[in-house]
């Protein structure tokens, strides 16, 4: 059993703070809920779904020195979409949260994509599988297989460091193409993810629309 200090992809949150604490992330926090807000709105365009009543009281909130705002929706077509983010911007903790869970006559991936600071950018983006890939073998060729390339080429660039989960249930859920990273604050970083982010989502949108309907039964 190893002690002291957690390397870099094993720290806690508490830990980097304790590196960097009060760092003010509100251009960032900009930055990164325009993209998230913009996918939001590009789904809209696509899916057919509506605010669901139960985060009504939450579009904008405050708790203390923490704020945010949460925006549900669901749908025929989209079970369940959020749009949120909550956190301190001038202490440099947030986490940004755009999420769309497919409904059930929709056989591709759920798509997950998930911005932070922690005071460090972090990152996290799936496409959460709806069949279990170690059978379901012709599933996962036709959507993992087809993005293998970029996340081995995003996996080696070396301004990211990969962020493991302490939860083993996060862990478990996450796809052979999941992102999970930390990054230093810089605009090159801001930009990469952004494109980064494009590809996914328009890849993503891309089998959306070529999905054939799962039959009612």
């Amino acid at each position: 059993m190893t002690t002291g200090a957690s390397s870099h992809q094993t720290k806690t949150i508490p830990e980097f703070f304790a590196e960097a604490p009060d760092t003010d992330s509100t251009e960032i926090w900009t930055r990164f809920w325009t993209i998230l807000s913009d996918l939001k709105e590009r789904v809209a365009a696509e899916l057919e779904f509506e605010p669901h009543p139960s985060s009504a009281a939450f579009a904008e909130w405050t708790s203390g020195s923490f704020e945010g705002s949460l925006n549900t929706y669901t749908g025929p077509e989209a079970e369940w979409v959020v749009h949120s983010w909550i956190g301190n911007r001038s202490q440099g903790i947030l986490d940004m949260n755009f999420q769309v869970w497919l409904g059930p006559h929709i056989d591709v991936p759920h798509l997950v994509i998930v911005f932070g600071t922690i005071p460090q950018i972090f990152h996290y983006s799936d496409l959460t599988p709806r069949r279990e890939l170690a059978t379901e073998v012709d599933y996962m060729k036709r959507y993992y297989d087809s993005v293998n390339a970029d996340f081995l080429d995003f996996r080696g660039d070396d301004r990211f460091t990969w962020s493991v989960s302490h939860g083993t249930y996060m862990r478990s859920i996450i796809s052979p193409v999941g992102h999970s990273y930390t990054a230093e604050r810089s605009d090159d970083v801001v930009e990469t993810l952004q494109d980064r982010v494009e590809d996914r989502f328009t890849t993503w949108l891309d089998w959306v629309r070529a999905a054939e309907p799962v039959p009612e039964p």
